[in-house]
C-alpha cells in the first residue's frame, strides 16, 4: 500500500509530502492542489502503460490524463528545472523519479530513479480511475470486451459500467465488509441493487443485452408496496442514479489489493446518498482496498465519520488531507494539513474553510435583523 507521495516542483507544489491511508480524502478550496495529487499518480501509471517510465521519461499526455507540456507541469516558483515524484510504502520503502524539465515537451526525460521495474500498486491490473466527468444517463451504452473482460475496467468515465455489470453480475463480492444483509445474495448485481435501494428506496437495475448492435441498455425498476414497477429508461429517471453507478460498482467489485482513484464521488447525489457513499468507501478500505478520493462533500465526510463512530471502520484507516491557499506578503502559499480522526469520528482540528460554510451561513442568518 502507498503510504504517501512527495512532489517536487509539480504544479502548485515546490516540495510537499501528502500522507495516504487505506482511505484518503483530499478536501479543500478549488485550485488548492487536490487534483495535482491524483494527477501525479496517473502520470506515473500512464508512463508505465506506455513503457516510457523504464528509460525514457514522464508521459504527460495519454488515455488517462492530458496535461500538455513541461511548462504546464513545472511549478512557477521552482528554483531548479527538475520535477520529482516519490512514492512511499510501508516499512519506509521509497521509490522516486526525477525528470528533466523541457518547456515544450510532453515527454520529460528521466534524470534519475531507483525504480527497479518491480510491480507496485498503481501499476498493477487492480487499478481503477473514475474521473469527475463520468458518463450520465444514456438510452444505450457501448461494450468493450478488452476493457471489461481483459482489464476488469469500467473506463475512466464509467462508460463501460453497464457492460461490466452484464459480465460480472453473478460473481460474489470478495469484500465481506460490503455485503448488505438485505441483498438477495452476495453476488455483484444483488449487492448493487441492495445499496442502490438505500440511496434511492426500492431501486433496481435491469440490464438488456443487444449483441446484434453491440450495445447494452440500462433501465430502472422500482419496488412498491406489492409488486415491482414497469421498467424505465435511464434517461427518464434521476440523473444521479446513473452518474453514481460507476462509483458503486467500482467499490463493490474491488478485490483486495485494488487501488481506486475517484474524483467527486458525491456528484449529483442527494445528501443521504452522499453519506452512504462515504460509508461504503470506509467499508471497502477495511477489506484491503486503497481508495484515494477528492471530495467537496461534508456528507461524504460525515458518512465516514459515522461509520467510524459505529465501529465499522477503523480511524487508523482514514487519512484526511485539507488543502488551502493563504496569502503571505503578496505571495500565494499552498498548504496541506493532515487532520486526525478518533474512534468516535471526531476530527482533531477544524481549520478555516474546512467544511465550515454552514456554520458561517448560520451565524449570518442568526444575526439578521429587521
Amino acid at each position: 500500500m502507498i503510504t504517501g507521495v512527495r512532489l517536487k516542483n509539480v504544479k502548485c507544489f515546490q516540495d510537499q509530502f501528502i500522507k495516504f491511508g487505506p482511505l484518503t480524502l483530499f478536501t479543500g478550496l478549488n485550485g488548492a492542489g487536490k487534483s495535482t495529487i491524483l494527477q501525479s499518480l496517473l502520470l506515473l501509471r500512464q508512463s508505465y502503460l506506455q513503457g516510457t517510465i523504464f528509460n525514457q521519461g514522464l508521459s504527460l499526455n495519454g488515455d488517462l490524463i492530458y496535461l500538455g507540456t513541461g511548462q504546464d507541469l513545472l511549478n512557477e516558483n521552482a528554483e531548479s528545472e527538475e520535477i520529482g515524484i516519490e512514492l512511499q510504502f510501508r516499512n519506509d520503502e521509497k521509490i522516486s523519479w526525477v525528470f528533466d524539465y523541457e518547456k515544450s515537451a510532453d515527454l520529460l526525460p528521466i534524470r534519475e530513479t531507483n525504480y527497479d521495474n518491480k510491480m507496485i500498486d498503481i501499476f498493477s491490473e487492480k487499478f481503477q480511475y473514475l474521473s469527475a466527468e463520468r458518463i450520465g444517463p444514456r438510452t444505450y451504452f457501448n461494450r468493450s470486451n478488452y476493457k471489461v473482460k481483459q482489464q476488469n475496467n469500467l473506463g475512466i468515465n464509467g462508460e463501460y459500467t453497464t457492460h461490466f455489470l452484464s459480465v460480472f453480475q453473478n460473481e460474489s463480492i470478495q469484500n465481506n465488509h460490503l455485503i448488505h444483509p438485505e441483498g438477495v445474495s452476495d453476488n455483484l448485481k444483488a449487492q448493487v441493487d441492495a445499496w442502490l435501494s438505500i440511496i434511492t428506496p426500492g431501486t433496481k437495475i435491469v440490464i438488456g443485452e443487444h449483441t446484434d448492435m453491440d450495445i447494452i441498455s440500462l433501465r430502472y425498476r422500482f419496488t412498491g408496496d406489492r409488486d415491482l414497477s414497469n421498467t424505465f429508461r435511464a434517461t427518464n429517471v434521476g440523473f444521479g442514479l446513473t452518474y453514481t453507478l460507476p462509483v458503486l460498482v467500482a467499490l463493490l467489485a474491488a478485490k483486495p489489493g485494488t487501488v481506486l482513484l475517484i474524483e467527486n464521488p458525491e456528484a449529483h447525489l442527494h445528501p443521504k446518498g452522499q453519506s452512504i457513499i462515504g460509508k461504503l468507501m470506509g467499508l471497502a478500505s477495511m477489506g484491503g482496498v486503497q481508495i484515494l478520493t477528492e471530495t467537496h462533500s461534508d456528507h461524504v465526510l460525515n458518512g465516514i465519520r459515522l461509520a467510524i463512530h459505529g465501529g465499522h471502520v477503523s480511524p487508523d484507516n482514514v487519512s484526511i488531507n485539507f488543502f488551502a491557499k493563504r496569502e503571505k506578503q503578496g505571495n500565494i502559499l499552498h498548504l496541506v494539513e493532515n487532520l486526525k480522526i478518533d474512534k468516535n469520528g471526531r476530527i482533531d482540528s477544524w481549520p478555516e474553510d474546512f467544511f465550515d460554510e454552514w456554520d458561517k451561513s448560520l451565524d449570518q442568518l442568526l444575526n439578521i435583523t429587521d
